[in-house]
């Protein structure tokens, strides 16, 4: 038999060589007085955890519009106090380099702030008017943050909800193949740190202003970009539009979002029992601050009934493991368990000696 007489392997063989290893055995669930069989609440829990905050929700995106504003502003004011302050140039020099490496990891954390958003307003959680979700959601934050501000996204994440690990899994490669080796995710982490992620992400929005038919995505995606450069300028600190916007997107956004991408569901597999397609994590202050932020944590939860909003996905998470679907069988303690384990294989030599 030839390569070309070679029956493609379907994709439920696919997913038997590629994922599930990392799934953790369960017991059936048998439902609650307020949870289903499947964990989905039920009609009167259901309708208390669907209700959309919409002030909060208002406060939360002024608050994060305004911090790109506050980091920039805080590292140019630590940056010129400590030219002030150190008589030293070398030292001078290497404070005012750890000051804007710390500015960017922020910078990072709040990119990845407004992915989660774009990704609450996806889910048409964000805000209880459409028209209003969309535009902040969606347009503003999805243009703003390295996007073009278009559907796109919520298109292919409904395909993520609708199936997990199936046919038309757009992540299905991302979360394949755990546990891998240490050596291998730190080749992934370092080209996620060193821009090749970055680039495979923006590079057909760079070259597609020179292509009809992704010429008005890529125009819109220079234009948010410009406009964002334009408030460096008008700030009068035009040179930290690369160091503090673009780097964090290409270096700590890029990091940050594979740990918290492969904490979610790498290894595990298609099934309609959401504990075999979700990890659950133990949430932690320290991480909801800078890889987890507005509970997107809780995403066994999110993946259990993804239209609860993000604020009540906390109080679902709670009734999950009060009436039994989540055990202590099915958590992980924390993120840094859970990245061991994703990176516990052994090399081929080590596992033949």
């Amino acid at each position: 038999m030839t390569d070309r007489d070679a029956v493609a392997p379907s994709h439920d063989d696919l997913v038997a060589r590629m994922t599930g290893d990392m799934v953790r055995a369960v017991e059936p669930f048998a439902g609650s007085a307020r949870l289903r069989p499947d964990g989905r609440p039920r009609t009167e829990f259901r309708r208390e955890l669907r209700r959309i905050a919409n002030l909060r929700s208002a406060l939360t995106v002024a608050w994060l519009l305004a911090l790109p504003v506050l980091v920039v502003a805080g590292v140019a004011a630590a940056a010129g106090a400590v030219a002030d302050a150190v008589g030293s140039a070398a030292l001078r020099g290497a404070v005012v380099v750890a000051v804007f490496a710390a500015g960017a990891l922020v910078m990072g954390a709040v990119q990845l702030r407004m992915f989660v958003l774009h990704h609450e307003a996806a889910h048409r959680l964000l805000f209880s008017r459409r028209r209003l979700n969309d535009f902040v959601g969606i347009t503003v934050l999805g243009w703003v943050a390295f996007g073009a501000g278009r559907h796109t996204y919520r298109r292919v994440h409904t395909r993520h909800h609708r199936d997990e690990f199936g046919p038309d899994e757009p992540d299905f490669l991302l979360y394949s193949f755990y546990p891998i080796t240490r050596r291998s995710l730190a080749r992934k982490l370092a080209r996620d740190a060193g821009g090749v992620s970055a680039w495979r992400v923006l590079r057909p929005l760079l070259v597609g202003i020179a292509k009809p038919g992704r010429r008005s995505t890529s125009v819109r995606f220079y234009c948010g970009q410009l406009f964002v450069f334009t408030l460096f300028l008008a700030a009068g600190r035009p040179w930290l539009f690369p160091l503090l916007w673009v780097l964090p997107y290409v270096v700590v956004y890029q990091v940050l979002n594979r740990l918290r991408a492969v904490a979610e569901h790498g290894g595990m597999t298609r099934s309609p029992d959401r504990r075999a397609t979700t990890h659950h994590v133990r949430q932690h202050w320290l991480t909801n601050r800078w890889l987890t932020p507005y509970c997107v944590g809780h995403h066994l939860a999110h993946h259990v009934d993804s239209g609860v909003p993000f604020r009540n996905l906390p109080k679902l998470t709670r009734a999950l493991t009060e009436d039994g679907y989540i055990t202590v069988d099915t958590t992980w303690n924390g993120y840094p368990q859970l990245w061991r384990a994703i990176s516990s294989r052994a090399t081929a030599a080590a596992a033949a000696g």
